[in-house]
């Protein structure tokens, strides 16, 4: 995460922890998108990605996102 903070890359991850970092322990972050897609839904994963990120480029910058098949939460809301 800090590798990701110092390049200002947003960083994709499906452990949880994450969530910790950010929101318990306050470590910066230039955003995170964690993946919550079971198996029988993975391969709309990347479209599903591209369309997060061309939908929503502008909030992605330092939010936790969460994206689910067919949902996304941006900051605790949903689109």
């Amino acid at each position: 995460m800090d590798l990701a903070f110092r390049e200002h890359r947003i960083l994709l991850t499906e452990d949880k922890d994450f969530g910790q970092l950010v929101y318990a322990d306050s470590q910066q972050s230039s955003g995170v998108i964690l993946i919550r897609y079971p198996a029988s839904a993975r391969k709309t994963l990347p479209e599903s990605v591209v369309t997060l990120v061309s939908g929503f480029a502008a909030d992605l910058s330092r939010s936790f996102i969460v994206m689910s098949p067919g949902r996304v939460r941006i900051g605790g809301r949903v689109r």
